[in-house]
């Protein structure tokens, strides 16, 4: 289920343990105007959507339910959570198809199944080559 921009911009808030008056401080708002923000009541023009993008390191597409990803502080994302991304979509894509055939929920679950295999190979390789056991 997708977000609201209201939901994201709470969620993001929290995560970076601000409050509403500390956030509505750096964006130059009132606190009321944020609290409106994550209610779904109002919505930030584009400078404020801006400003928000900078403040939590996101894209204005992410904010705005274009895309899923949050970009971390570096520019990189965890593979886990593209993994994560990409099970919730395969298992909520309608109409999915393999070769010509529809894929029932058991054939999702198969291709799920040898993603993770892949993932945790790929992961004891890393560490092995990380120096790390």
């Amino acid at each position: 289920m997708k977000k609201s921009l209201g939901n994201k911009i709470k969620e993001l808030r929290k995560q970076k343990q601000l409050t509403q008056s500390e956030l509505a401080a750096m964006l130059r708002i009132s606190p009321s105007a944020v609290g409106m923000y994550e209610q779904g009541r109002r919505e930030p023009d584009s400078e404020t959507l801006l400003k928000l993008c900078d403040i939590f390191n996101v894209s204005s597409d992410y904010l705005l339910g274009k895309e899923d990803m949050i970009k971390k502080e570096n520019g990189c994302v965890e593979v886990s959570d593209v993994f994560d991304e990409l099970t919730e979509k395969l298992m909520a894509q309608q109409g999915l198809m393999f070769d010509g055939t529809p894929l029932n929920d058991e054939d999702r679950m198969k291709i799920i199944d040898a993603l993770k295999v892949v993932a945790a190979i790929a992961r004891q390789q890393h560490k092995r080559s990380m120096g790390e056991t």
